[in-house]
């Protein structure tokens, strides 16, 4: 089979794989909207029985939160034992599959351009996206994050939709590509990419459960319970238990993200002579590590809790989109192979 066959395999792969994710999302979204309408029925029934032997409103909502918050620890229990819902079991088994094109996307396109699958754009979004989703299913054996599939699949339906435009012919590598250093650091950042992406999206659900629980909070003792759109955030962990989880994936990504920092310094000194030179990838490398080095300071020192932590955990995972669309596609310099020019 000719170089030219084994692309054009890699790029029906991946399409493949594109539409399998998007079904994941598709399967994740309606088991979401399936439980979020159960929990909002089970509550109501628990209110309706709290009131029929005389308790409060107030009595109510906090019975009702301790309620939840106890479901919320079963749910987030590592290696819980527990009988998974159809869909969330369709949607995970959707994910194993198109991670399974998406492996064969990348490692034909490998063979197909005689080294490693990532020295233009195209090839870099292959690859990162394939990590992503590798590392929520890895953390699935760990905690039950499945109520971040729909988030996850989304994200990479569209990534990866977005980046397969972008498609390019196999071309050489240049020269300063040509290091073992390339395997190393590229593979590295996009591991600490992967986990930014599962802190960012546990940060965006911490803000929405939030203001949720806010408003029940606040609510007047008498009043009627306030209708939630989002009703899957009923089954969710607590926001404390959201933010903790957040935390702790951005802490294994920013060792991930120091590390980056260290080889890239490494390889550019084998390449061009100097360990940093103020170049457009470089600075902005920088600026996302000194971002999540902030977030997780003023997290673990200044008591910086709830909605400042998820927006630090947000304004860095949009630093690191930023820096790997708009930096690659629209800024010159010495690291930016974009490969659609």
């Amino acid at each position: 089979m000719s170089d030219l066959s084994l692309d054009n395999v890699s790029v029906l792969l991946i399409w493949t794989a594109i539409a399998i994710y998007a079904l994941a999302f598709v399967a994740y979204t309606v088991d979401l909207s399936r439980r979020g309408a159960q929990a909002v029925q089970a509550q109501d029934a628990r209110e309706r029985e709290l009131v029929g032997v005389g308790a409060s409103g107030r009595e109510s909502i906090d019975a009702v939160r301790v309620s939840q918050d106890r479901a919320a620890t079963a749910l987030a229990a590592r290696g819980a034992k527990r009988d998974r819902p159809l869909w969330a079991r369709i949607g995970t088994s959707l994910t194993w599959l198109g991670l399974v094109f998406h492996v064969g996307a990348d490692v034909t396109r490998g063979i197909a351009a005689g080294r490693v699958p990532w020295s233009n754009m195209y090839e870099f979004s292959m690859t990162g996206t394939m990590l992503i989703i590798a590392v929520y299913l890895a953390v699935l054996f760990r905690y039950d994050l499945r109520f971040l599939g729909a988030f996850v699949t989304g994200l990479i339906v569209v990534l990866l939709g977005g980046s397969s435009l972008l498609w390019v012919e196999v071309t050489p590598l240049s020269d300063p590509l040509k290091s073992v250093w390339l395997v190393i650091h590229v593979f590295v950042a996009s591991l600490a990419t992967a986990l930014y992406a599962l802190a960012f999206a546990l940060s965006v659900l911490q803000l929405l459960q939030t203001r949720r629980e806010h408003r029940a909070i606040n609510a007047a003792p008498d009043a009627a319970p306030a209708r939630v759109r989002l009703r899957f955030l009923r089954i969710l962990p607590s926001s404390e238990a959201l933010e903790s989880l957040a935390y702790r994936f951005a802490i294994i990504g920013f060792i991930f993200w120091t590390f980056t920092l260290i080889a890239g310094s490494i390889w550019a000194n084998s390449a061009w002579g100097r360990y940093w030179g103020f170049d457009t990838k470089e600075v902005w490398t920088f600026v996302i590590w000194v971002l999540y080095a902030g977030y997780i300071h003023a997290r673990a020192t200044r008591g910086w809790r709830g909605t400042r932590s998820a927006w630090l955990s947000i304004i860095g995972f949009a630093a690191v989109m930023f820096n790997f669309t708009i930096v690659n596609l629209f800024f010159k310099g010495l690291h930016v192979y974009s490969g659609i020019e």
